[in-house]
This record gives structure tokens, sequence and C-alpha cells, in this order.
């Protein structure tokens, strides 16, 4: 299977003070044309529950609603699963932005030419055009509308734009709130809305924390996000093999 890299010594050698922080979609599970239809990788839950039982914090964090990653991952013991990049923990400050993002959701499934797909997830709505590639003008000037009129924040995707309140909310403030204490602190993720993650990691590198930013990419990624790494790897199946290997290294010391 291969030696552990170094960067990642320091998580095998104190499990019980790291944390490793995961994306769903293009980490834990391949891109699929059909959102709804993503799985995850064969053996990710019980991996993940072998994870947990060694780590002082396993979490994925996704754009996705929790729900969904309850439902495809089986909620595995001690994994903490948190969606919608955090929004779904904000509680009253973002309440109010439902009856929003619905009527945003609505606008589009009536507006949007043939081979959009509309993704409403509650608290935030996704254009997809990957169906469609010549449909991308269209989403990005509806994103555009919405935001000048509504005030809502756009965010780019894989071939996709993602409408979200206001609220400063991301993939960085969860790890900040979930990592308090921790001596290590691991982040894998592929797309750009990984970034804030990354960002939070590096910060608490500089602190003095072991920090690792693990970029999973494909043919599609954004260069930004290998640019912004410690670590690359290729796709999902190289992240769940880095996992595993990191999950044997932290059992040595059992």
């Amino acid at each position: 299977m291969g030696a552990l890299p170094d960067i990642l010594l320091p998580f095998a050698e104190d499990p019980r003070h790291s944390a490793l922080c995961l994306d769903f979609d293009g980490t834990l599970a391949a891109i699929v044309s059909d959102p709804v239809g993503a799985r995850p990788w064969p053996g990710v839950p019980a991996l993940l529950a072998r994870l947990a039982a060694r780590f002082a914090l396993v979490a994925v964090i996704s754009g996705r609603p929790a729900e969904f990653l309850h439902e495809v991952l089986g909620s595995p013991a001690g994994v903490t699963l948190i969606g919608l990049y955090g929004l779904g923990q904000v509680g009253p400050d973002a309440r109010p932005w439902e009856p929003v993002i619905a009527d945003v959701a609505d606008r589009a499934r009536a507006e949007a030419p043939t081979g959009i797909y509309v993704e409403p997830k509650g608290l935030t709505v996704t254009l997809h055009w990957r169906h469609a590639p010549e449909t991308a003008a269209w989403a990005q000037a509806f994103a555009a509308r919405e935001e000048a009129g509504r005030g809502l924040r756009v965010y780019e995707g894989r071939m996709s734009l993602e409408l979200r309140p206001p609220l400063d909310v991301d993939k960085g403030t969860v790890v900040r709130s979930l990592v308090e204490g921790m001596r290590a602190v691991a982040v894998f993720g592929d797309d750009l809305g990984d970034l804030p993650a990354f960002d939070a990691v590096a910060e608490l590198g500089a602190r003095g924390v072991a920090a690792a930013r693990i970029a999973v990419i494909d043919v599609e990624s954004d260069d930004l996000v290998a640019a912004r790494s410690d670590l690359v790897v290729d796709g999902p199946a190289g992240a769940v093999a880095l996992l595993e290997r990191l999950a044997q290294a932290a059992a040595v010391g059992d």
C-alpha cells in the first residue's frame, strides 16, 4: 500500500489529538452526471467508522444537505456529518432565507433552458449545466441577476453555480469551529468550495498545528485547488487509498 507521506505522520503518531475534515462529492464520491445519484466510493462508510474509532475528529463537511449525507453514508459511528457548508447550524440567521431560496429555485426551474438541472437544497440552490455546457451563459446571467436583486452570494462549482444566503459561513468557519485544541488538522477537498477550509488549516499551521491540505484532483479540477494544497492525490480512489493507509498507520500504535 506504500508508505504514508511525511506530512501525515503526525496524524498517525497522535490520532487522539488529530482531526480529519473531508469533502464528499469529488473526494469520497465520484463526480456523476446526476448529482442525486452520487454515492460514496466502495468501502467508504466502514473506513470512516474505522478512522473515527482512532482519531479525535472525523468530519464530512459538504455542500449537500446533512440528510443526504446520512442517507448515502449510513451515519457511520463517531463521524460528524455537516451539510450545506454549516448553514444548517446557523439557526435564526439562516431561516429567513429559506423562502427566498425556494422562490429562486422555482424561478430557475420555470425559466431554465433544457439541460439545466436545478438542485434546491433548502438554504442553497445549485444550477448545474453538465448535461448542456452551452447553457452555462444562461446560468451565469440568472445567478448574477439573483445576486443583485436578492442579495444572495454566488459560488462557482464544477460546471455549476450555487446561490447561498449572504452569511459568513463556509467550510473554513466550520473547520475552525470543530478543531479547537487539535494538534494536527487535515482537510481533503477537490473544488473551489473547499478553499476556505484549506485557508483555515493554513492559519492553524502558522500557529504551530500540524496542518495538511490534500487536493483530490481530476481532469475537471480548478488549478487553484492543487496550487493551494500540500499534497495531491488522484481522484476519490486516491483519497480513499490515502485514508486507508492513514487508518492502518494509526492502528499500529493501538
